[in-house]
């Protein structure tokens, strides 16, 4: 797709735009995000990403929107699953609800800039090594078959290095204050709690940008698709953890279906030199995919009650896990 000198910073100036609008304006005050909140923002974001695409659309033609709802349904697919690892982290750290809001919106900046540099890195190496092409496909098979075979999510967030390190590094208080991630108290400058948890959420954040960068680049090579549909895809990120956090425990066939898709796409990837897979087939398939495994998980789980993902109040640091 040609893109024009301004589309890039048109696309950044309206991304940057809406997340301070969304910070400043609905939510500079700490609060727990209602149920009713939160399917707007969703509503909203999805707006705008399918806006999007139809701009896609007008501009570069049928093909350039479909390889970018293609990179976007996958991306925002991946994303479900991050859901129930936040909330294994909120829970985990004890994050007060009115305080969640704030560490996934920094979490989202910051995952939006990691994986603007994890793009640029991927087109180079595609670009320079023909040969990567059928590595990041391989991985992605493997990647799928492993979380076929993976039946249970645990999280193990005293294991993160990363953590560990700031730790040592920066002195942090036993409790939250409110939403900052930095006080002063007697004269010294401390860390708090939720600084933890936002490395912890910025470098899981990265685990998962591992699996669905590749994923992207196996339905289209164009950077200003990928990172479109990346970022339209993870910006809506927020409003639906809060959605769907408490009923996680009814997509009881996502997982499966996400594997299904990775290998699909891993083998698009192994197979592209000798069988070109179209950008409406792969679409096809991957929608046919979630749709029936949604569709199959609420059938399923019809009449359970969702899952309790709300954090308790916050405890002192010895009371952690």
């Amino acid at each position: 797709m040609e893109v024009a000198p301004w589309a890039w910073p048109a696309v950044i100036g309206f991304i940057v735009g809406m997340l301070v609008l969304d910070l400043v304006v609905f939510h500079k005050e700490a609060h727990a995000v209602t149920m009713r909140e939160a399917a707007t923002w969703s509503a909203v974001w999805i707006a705008c990403g399918v806006g999007f695409g139809l701009i896609v659309w007008m501009i570069g033609g049928g093909a350039a929107a479909g390889e970018y709802f293609a990179g976007y349904v996958i991306e925002k697919s991946l994303s479900v699953d991050n859901i129930f690892v936040f909330a294994l982290l909120f829970g985990y750290f004890a994050v007060p609800a009115a305080y969640q809001h704030r560490v996934l919106f920094w979490g989202i900046f910051g995952a939006l800039i990691l994986r603007a540099g994890f793009i640029a890195a991927g087109a180079a190496v595609l670009e320079r090594f023909a040969v990567a092409i059928y590595v990041f496909g391989a991985f992605l098979v493997i990647t799928g078959l492993r979380m076929a075979l993976h039946k249970t999510e645990e999280v193990h967030p005293e294991r993160n290095p990363v953590l560990r390190f700031l730790r040592r590094l920066v002195p942090m208080t036993s409790d939250y204050r409110g939403q900052r991630f930095f006080v002063r108290d007697a004269g010294r400058r401390l860390a708090t709690p939720m600084l933890a948890v936002l490395v912890v959420v910025e470098t899981t954040d990265v685990v998962f940008a591992i699996d669905s960068i590749p994923a992207i680049f196996a339905i289209t090579r164009d950077t200003f698709l990928v990172f479109t549909s990346n970022a339209f895809a993870i910006l809506g990120l927020r409003a639906l953890y809060f959605l769907l956090a408490g009923a996680m425990g009814r997509f009881i066939y996502l997982k499966p279906a996400l594997a299904v898709v990775l290998v699909f796409v891993g083998a698009k990837m192994l197979l592209s030199e000798v069988w070109h897979i179209p950008t409406w087939l792969s679409l096809a398939v991957i929608g046919t995919v979630l749709t029936v495994a949604i569709a199959a998980s609420l059938l399923r789980t019809r009449g359970t009650q969702t899952l309790e993902t709300s954090a308790p109040e916050a405890t002192s640091s010895e009371e952690r896990p």
